[in-house]
C-alpha cells in the first residue's frame, strides 16, 4: 500500500510535530523574537520560483519546524505521488482517472511526455489549442460575424464552477490585455436575474455565447443556455442562425448539435481534466478570445514554469511543497480555523473565490483513500477580499479576534494602475499588515502612546486591553514581479500543486467531489414535484433527512400560503415523518403539518 494511503496521525513524523507544537506553546515562541535573534530569517525562509517570491518568514516556524514538516512530506511520499501524477497514473482512484492538467500547459517543443492509457496526450492538447487560437483570432479580427454581418462585440461565457470561476478570474485579472472592441461577460447562477442582468446590455446581432459543459447536461448551464437562445431567437433570428452565435466547450457532440451548435464549433477537453483544473483547456476559450493567443500562451508558460519547479526542486526549496506544509502546520498543529487570501490588487478580487473551489472542493474530505475515516482535520475554509479595503472590513478579526486565522498576502511589485503614488501606498499597506499581524502591540507600547497625548492614567488603564494586539499571527507574502499572464499562470499553478501536496499528506483524493452531488440529486426531485404541483415524492425524499424535513415542509407551506408556489398540494406535510419519532407535529401560522 502506498504511504499516502495511511492515516497521517499514526505516523512518527506527525507525532513529532505534535510534540514540537506543544514545546513551542510552552516556550512562548514568537516570530518577532525569532527575527530579532536571526537577521537572516527573511532570506532563509523565502523561495523564488517561476518569477514569484514566497516569503514565509512570518510563520510560527523555526529550522526544526521545517525539518519536521519535511520529514512528514518524505514519510507521506509526496515526491513519489507527485511523480505518479505527472506520469499519468490514475491517482483519482474513486473515478479511475489520470489527473493531468499539467499536460495542458506542456510546450509543444521539448515537451515532457504525459501518458494516459499508453498514449502521449500532449499532441492532442496542442491540436485543440491550435483550433482555439484559430477561432479566437477570427473573433478578435472581426472575421467571425453574426447573422447580420456585424463583427462580434460581446462574448458571454455560460458555465458554472470551474467553467466559470477560472475564466472569469483570469479575465478580470488581465483586463488591461483584453481586446478593446470586445467585452466579456460571465453567467453561472441559475437565478434568472444573473442572465437578465447580462442580456440587458447586449445586442443579439453582435453577441457570441460560449456554452461550457463537459456533458452538455449541467442543469444550471443548460438552463441558462436555453434562455439565452430564446432571447437570441426573439431578436428576429432563426434557428439556423444559432450556429453563428453559439459555440460549445463539451465532449457531448450530439447534445450540442441538437442545441444548434455544429461539431466544428465544439471544443473538447478530456476526462483527465477536472473541472476546477480546466482553465488551461478549451474551458479557457473565453480567456483566449479576450486576451489573444499569445497572451494565453504566456499564461500557460507561467504555469508550466511552476510545474517544472514543482517536479524538479528539492522539497526543502520547493515553493508549492513549502506552502502546503506551512498550511498543514497552521491548520493541524496550531489550530488555525481558516485561510484568508488578501490580494493587494483590485484586479485579483476574484482570486479568493477561485481558490475557494480549488481548495475546498478538492480537500474537503472526511475519508482517506482507502475509505477509512480521517483522524485529522482536512481542508481549510478559504475566504478574503482585496486589500486595502479589506483592512476596513475583516482585518479587525484577523488582528484581535479570538480565533487563529492564517493569511496569504499577494501583491504585484510593478504598477497595477496608472498612479505610482497609489501603488506605493498599496504596497506599504500590504507589508505593514503582515508586520502588524506578526508584531502586534504590547500593553507598554499602548500606555506610552496614550501618555504622550496627556491622557489621564485611569482612562489609559481602561483602554489598554482594547488597544492591545497579541500579534504572533501567521502570514505568507507572495510577490509577483507584475500582474501579467505569465506571473498569473505561475500563481494559479502554485496553489494547484499546494492543494495536491496537502491531499497527499492527509491521504485523501483531491480530485473527486462526491459531496457536490447529493444536493443536485435532491433538487431535481423537488423541482419536478414543484413543477407538477404534487408533493408526495418530495416528502419521500426529505423525510429521509432527520428533522430537516419539517423545516423544508414549513418553508414550502409558507410559499404556498403566500402565493409564491400556488400549484403545491394543500396536503403538504400531512404524511411526513422524520427519524425523530419524538416530534409529534409542526405548524405554520395557518396550517397544521401534524396528524389531526
Amino acid at each position: 500500500m502506498l504511504a499516502g494511503h495511511l492515516n497521517p496521525a499514526t505516523s512518527s513524523a506527525w507525532q513529532a510535530l505534535l510534540r514540537h507544537a506543544d514545546r513551542q506553546k510552552e516556550t512562548g515562541f514568537r516570530v518577532a523574537g525569532a527575527f530579532a535573534l536571526d537577521p537572516e530569517r527573511a532570506s532563509r525562509f523565502s523561495i523564488d520560483a517561476a518569477g514569484l517570491t514566497l516569503d514565509y518568514s512570518k510563520q510560527r516556524i523555526d529550522t526544526q519546524t521545517m525539518q519536521l514538516l519535511l520529514a512528514l512530506a518524505a514519510e507521506r511520499n509526496v515526491a513519489g505521488r507527485r511523480d505518479a501524477m505527472f506520469a499519468g497514473e490514475k491517482v483519482n482512484t474513486t473515478e479511475h482517472r489520470a489527473v493531468l492538467h499539467v499536460a495542458l500547459r506542456e510546450p509543444a517543443v521539448g515537451a515532457r511526455q504525459h501518458i494516459v492509457d499508453g498514449i502521449d496526450v500532449v499532441p492532442a492538447v496542442h491540436a485543440e489549442l491550435a483550433r482555439m487560437r484559430a477561432f479566437s483570432e477570427q473573433v478578435r479580427a472581426g472575421a467571425w460575424r453574426g447573422r447580420t454581418g456585424q463583427a462580434i462585440t460581446d462574448v458571454v461565457n455560460i458555465g458554472i464552477g470551474g467553467s466559470d470561476l477560472g475564466p472569469q478570474m483570469v479575465c478580470e485579472a488581465l483586463r488591461r490585455d483584453i481586446h478593446p472592441r470586445l467585452r466579456t461577460h460571465f453567467v453561472s447562477n441559475v437565478d434568472g436575474g444573473d442572465l437578465d442582468r447580462v442580456l440587458a446590455g447586449l445586442n443579439a446581432a453582435t453577441t457570441l455565447f460560449i456554452v461550457s459543459s463537459k456533458t452538455f447536461t449541467t442543469q444550471e448551464t443548460i438552463m441558462n443556455a436555453r434562455r439565452a437562445r430564446e432571447w437570441f431567437l426573439a431578436s428576429g433570428a432563426q434557428q439556423a442562425d444559432v450556429g453563428q452565435h453559439f459555440v460549445a466547450v463539451t465532449t457531448n457532440l450530439p447534445a450540442a448539435g441538437a442545441f444548434g451548435i455544429a461539431s466544428t464549433n465544439c471544443f473538447r477537453f478530456w476526462d483527465w481534466v477536472g473541472g476546477r483544473y480546466s482553465l488551461w483547456s478549451a474551458v479557457g476559450l473565453s480567456v483566449m478570445i479576450a486576451i489573444g493567443g499569445d497572451a494565453f500562451a504566456e499564461l500557460l508558460a507561467g504555469a508550466h514554469a511552476m510545474d517544472e519547479h514543482f517536479v524538479t526542486a528539492p522539497l526543502a526549496s520547493n515553493m508549492p511543497c513549502v506552502l502546503a506544509l506551512v498550511g498543514i502546520w497552521n491548520g493541524n498543529f496550531l489550530g488555525a480555523s481558516s485561510l484568508c487570501v488578501a490580494p493587494y490588487a483590485q484586479d485579483l478580487r476574484r482570486l479568493p473565490a477561485y481558490l475557494q473551489q480549488l481548495e475546498m472542493e478538492s480537500n474537503g474530505k472526511s475519508v482517506a483513500l482507502d475509505g477509512t475515516p480521517l483522524a485529522t482535520t482536512s481542508g481549510s475554509a478559504i475566504w478574503g477580499e482585496p486589500g486595502s479595503n479589506g483592512q476596513h472590513a475583516y482585518f479587525q478579526l484577523l488582528h484581535q479576534g479570538t480565533g487563529l486565522m492564517a493569511v496569504d498576502f499577494i501583491a504585484s511589485l510593478a504598477l497595477t494602475g496608472t498612479s505610482p503614488e497609489h501603488h506605493r501606498v498599496l504596497l506599504a499597506n500590504c507589508f505593514a499588515q503582515s508586520e502588524a499581524l506578526m508584531c502586534g502591540k504590547s500593553a507598554d507600547t499602548v500606555r506610552a502612546e496614550m501618555r504622550a497625548t496627556g491622557m489621564a492614567e485611569a482612562e489609559i488603564e481602561a483602554l489598554v486591553p482594547h488597544r492591545t494586539f497579541t500579534g504572533n499571527r501567521p502570514s505568507n507574502t507572495i510577490l509577483l514581479p507584475e500582474l501579467s499572464p505569465r506571473s498569473l499562470g505561475a500563481l494559479i499553478a502554485l496553489y494547484e500543486h499546494k492543494v495536491f501536496v496537502q491531499g497527499v499528506i492527509w491521504g485523501i483524493n483531491s480530485f473527486d467531489q462526491w459531496g457536490v452531488e447529493l444536493g443536485k440529486q435532491l433538487a431535481k426531485t423537488i423541482d419536478s414535484e414543484l413543477a407538477a404541483g404534487a408533493v408526495a415524492p418530495v416528502i419521500t425524499v426529505v423525510a429521509s433527512v432527520p428533522a430537516g424535513a419539517l423545516g423544508t415542509n414549513k418553508l414550502l407551506a409558507n410559499c404556498f400560503h403566500n402565493g409564491d408556489l400556488p400549484n403545491l398540494s394543500e396536503r403538504i406535510g400531512h404524511v411526513v415523518r422524520t427519524n425523530s419519532e419524538s416530534i409529534q407535529a409542526v405548524t405554520t401560522p395557518s396550517m397544521s403539518l401534524g396528524p389531526k
